[in-house]
């Protein structure tokens, strides 16, 4: 009897024992099971569902819908008011008339924390998209809430002083605060941090608004302000890429040159806006100085596809939102019309257009060089899905 029952048992064991072989320790079920692990850590089917969401929005929409997509702008520009500090029946129907994918507001629209939190449900709740709602709150000088006592929103020295400190999580306390601040009062994108590093003691434009002169220092507060606003639901944006820290004229005014080769700009100022877009900063701005040494034409960063395909999608990697700093500023309204300056725009490889001189020109610039064909549908659906994807992970899509 015994011995029938231990002949029993070892047949069971045995059988385990191939089943555990032949399945579970197959290397294809240990590749595959590696492979899930792995994904649920980083995230990459989240990252699909996200896109395929993000798709579902895209394939409704109109090819003017895609293009509006584009483009980030004032509330005046979209309205044709003067001073803008509610939201209303002019805000719907400018909405409807321009469905841009985002607005950003300034100083002037700030009378107190309820009238702008109420502003922006009003203007999100009459967007057919969930619109990015961005404001350029970096510290310092440029702080169009944090320089209104009545917003509530907390005011920061210039980084250049968090910079001095050599304490990162200083650097991360601000965007940590300035992310619970401005997501309370309904803004999910700051224009910061500035990951620029001062190289001419000649340039004026970004001064303090750096963190610092060394790379590695810069690097480090950067990455943490980036990760500072983006765990508190507000999407940082590096600025001003390839870098304005090297030049004497202001790019606002006009015409701003850099003659920084690619390895000098590789060996400083490219080591902070790696340091942010290792952290997963959601966009990253790309400024109007020609840099000569990468673009022999001339032509300002944001309108070059060798310094906006090439250096910074390519050389850099960066596979999010790359946003042109302001088109109504002099390097762009001097030279280029808003038609010209927004399709060049787009073939140089950016994906939103911030602020250009006159809306509805740049945009049927834009549709205008897809219907000739020297911009191709692809490329718009390419830009306009990387915006919705952004949209459908920070859940703007689920409303």
């Amino acid at each position: 009897m015994w011995r029938r029952v231990k002949a029993i048992l070892l047949l069971i064991a045995f059988l385990i024992t191939l089943a555990y072989l032949t399945i579970i320790g197959l290397p294809e079920y240990r590749d595959l099971k590696k492979q899930n692990n792995d994904n649920a850590k980083t995230g990459v089917s989240k990252v699909s569902d996200m896109e395929s969401k993000a798709k579902d929005v895209l394939n409704d929409m109109t090819l003017e819908e895609k293009v509006y997509q584009m483009f980030m702008v004032t509330p005046e520009a979209v309205t044709g008011l003067g001073q803008v500090t509610q939201a209303g029946d002019t805000t719907k129907e400018a909405l409807n008339n321009y469905p841009v994918g985002g607005i950003i507001y300034f100083a002037q629209n700030f009378i107190s924390p309820d009238q702008t939190s109420l502003m922006i449900k009003n203007t999100q709740k009459f967007s057919k998209i969930p619109l990015f709602i961005g404001v350029d709150e970096e510290g310092g000088k440029v702080a169009r809430l944090g320089n209104n006592d009545k917003m509530g929103v907390t005011k920061y020295p210039p980084m250049a002083q968090v910079g001095k400190t050599g304490d990162e999580n200083k650097a991360y306390d601000v965007g940590k605060t300035l992310g619970k601040e401005l997501s309370d009062l309904g803004f999910n994108l700051d224009f910061a941090p500035v990951s620029d590093i001062v190289t001419n003691p000649e340039n004026k434009v970004i001064g303090d608004r750096a963190f610092s002169t060394d790379a590695k220092m810069d690097a480090k507060m950067v990455s943490a302000v980036v990760k500072g606003l983006q765990e508190n639901k507000v999407s940082a944006c590096l600025k001003h890429f390839p870098g304005h820290g090297s030049t004497s004229a202001d790019t606002h005014n006009g015409y701003a040159q850099t003659t920084r080769t690619e390895d000098e700009l590789k060996a400083l100022e490219f080591i902070p806006f790696e340091a942010g877009i290792k952290e997963g900063s959601d966009f990253v701005m790309v400024s109007h100085i020609s840099a000569v040494n990468i673009d022999s034409s001339g032509a300002p960063a944001t309108l070059s596809e060798k310094i906006v395909g090439g250096l910074l999608r390519g050389n850099l990697g960066f596979n999010g939102i790359i946003i042109t700093d302001a088109m109504n500023m002099g390097a762009i309204v001097k030279n280029y019309s808003p038609e010209e300056a927004a399709a060049l725009s787009v073939l140089a490889g950016c994906d939103i257009i911030l602020m250009p001189e006159d809306l509805k020109r740049a945009a049927d610039g834009v549709i205008q060089a897809i219907n000739s064909g020297k911009i191709t549908e692809a490329r718009i659906n390419e830009s306009v899905l990387r915006i919705l994807t952004l949209k459908a992970q920070k859940g703007m899509l689920d409303k």
